[in-house]
Parts: C-alpha cells; sequence; structure tokens
C-alpha cells in the first residue's frame, strides 16, 4: 500500500487529500465531522484509510474549505457540497480505475454526504449521523429519554452498581433528575432530521447507519428513527469514534465496499 497528497480545486480555494492507493474498482470517500482535519482524531481516521487500502480498495481523506491544509473559507457541514464533489471527480482523477465510490462520514460528515444528495456517490456509509439543531456540539443536546432509561437498566443488572446505591455513594439529586428526564416523552424530530430523512429516501444507491451505542448523538439519532430500518447496524460498547471497535467498524466498511 502506498500513499500521496493530491490537490485539487474547489470554486477556486486548493484542498488537500491524502490517498491511500489500492487496486480495486471500489473506492472510499471519507468525509469528516466538525472541524476535524483529514487524519482525524489521534490520527484515527488515517490508520482506517490504511486497514482498508490494505485489503485492495483506494480511500481518499480530504480537509474540505477552511479546515486544515486547505484554503476558502469554512462553509461547516451544511455548505460542503461542492468540496465532496470536488473530492470524487479527484478521486477519479487520481484512480482512473475506480468506477464505484462508496462514501463514509461520522457524526456531521455523515450529515453532509446525505444533505449533498448523496453527492454523487454510489452507496453511502454514514456513522452516528448529526441530527441536533445547534452548531455541532455534541454535548449540546441531552441524551434522549430512551437512552436514560436504557442506561439504569444496565445499571440494575450491574451488582457493583446496586452496591454502590447502598451504600450512598450515588447523589441522589443528579438520580432522580435522571430518573425524571427518562420519563419525558422523546422529542419531535429536528428540522435537520427532517431534512436528513427526507434526502436519505431520496438516494437511490445503498446506505448503511452505523450507530455507537456509547455515543449520544447516535442516541439522539436512534430515537427519532425506525428502529426496524434494515440498514442500522448497531455496536453497543462503541464510543463515538469506534476507538475500541475498529474490527467491527472495518467489517461494516468492508460489506459496503464489497457490494
Amino acid at each position: 500500500m502506498s500513499r500521496r497528497h493530491i490537490l485539487f480545486d474547489c470554486e477556486g480555494a486548493a484542498l488537500v487529500g491524502t490517498l491511500d492507493e489500492g487496486s480495486e474498482t471500489t473506492a472510499l470517500l471519507i468525509v469528516t465531522g466538525g472541524n476535524e482535519v483529514r487524519a482525524g482524531a489521534w490520527n484515527g481516521q488515517a490508520q482506517f484509510a490504511a486497514r482498508i487500502a490494505a485489503a485492495g480498495y483506494p480511500v481518499l481523506r480530504f480537509d474540505r474549505r477552511g479546515v486544515g491544509d486547505s484554503e476558502g473559507v469554512n462553509a461547516t457541514f451544511t455548505g460542503s457540497a461542492a468540496d465532496i464533489a470536488a473530492a470524487i471527480t479527484a478521486l477519479r482523477e487520481a484512480a482512473p480505475q475506480v468506477t464505484r465510490v462508496i462514501g463514509m462520514g461520522n457524526c456531521d460528515g455523515a450529515t453532509a454526504l446525505v444533505l449533498a444528495g448523496g453527492a454523487n456517490c454510489d452507496g453511502l456509509v454514514l456513522s452516528n449521523p448529526w441530527v441536533i439543531e445547534g452548531d455541532g456540539e455534541e454535548e449540546a443536546a441531552p441524551a434522549p429519554p430512551a437512552a436514560v432509561r436504557a442506561h439504569y437498566l444496565r445499571r440494575l443488572r450491574d451488582p457493583r452498581a446496586i452496591l454502590r446505591l447502598l451504600k450512598g455513594g450515588v447523589a441522589f439529586g443528579q438520580l432522580f433528575a435522571s430518573l425524571r428526564s427518562a420519563l419525558r416523552p422523546a422529542p419531535p424530530p429536528s428540522t435537520l432530521a427532517q431534512s436528513f430523512a427526507v434526502q436519505l429516501k431520496a438516494f437511490k444507491g445503498p446506505a448503511t447507519i452505523l450507530l455507537a451505542g456509547r455515543d449520544r448523538t447516535a442516541q439522539v439519532f436512534e430515537a427519532g428513527w425506525d428502529k426496524s430500518d434494515p440498514r442500522l447496524r448497531r455496536c453497543a460498547e462503541a464510543t463515538h469514534s469506534y476507538v475500541e471497535s475498529q474490527d467491527w467498524l472495518e467489517t461494516q466498511v468492508l460489506e459496503a465496499l464489497r457490494g
């Protein structure tokens, strides 16, 4: 596997991408979330790209305008459709054998792909989609009632948690506040969630939705989504970036690439 950097244009701004090369005709395009650079937190996306490329699939990561090494003004995930389109063009030029592109995004990277109508990708892998109104900060939204209930059901099955409660090691004020929130009705879907659902319904290619069980963003998304959707894949113990679940994540992505 070899890795090289590429430069490409997006509406007059120079964007920087990193291509992990592979011989397969299906490629993976990774769209980062938030203002994260293409390497990802603790170089996690770079390492993940290397794993996928080792299986033979080209992988392109890139910095959108105004982020990392790329020029231009940061239009956030809602204004990144042109960046994604330019990255796909650059990917096809850099790896001319590619006939099929799977777009993958985590958090608002997933939402960016959907709001762009799939961005001319042949398939989508959407991880922990961001459907919370606001500036993209995970802490901005409380845990949905269903997630709170699930948390306490897990605690009730843990003998150590019961012992801690009996010994007075629990702040009862915080406990009662959490229990009250668990009884709240689920809030209506946000405007962003509704737009996500409409755009994804219009997308004609295959899509996989990955949800990390311990991630607040995923919990908020799942609370407003059809639980029987066959496109859902859940990893109960995973956190937002799947640090402890890389093998599971790789399996899901390779399945989408193999089509």
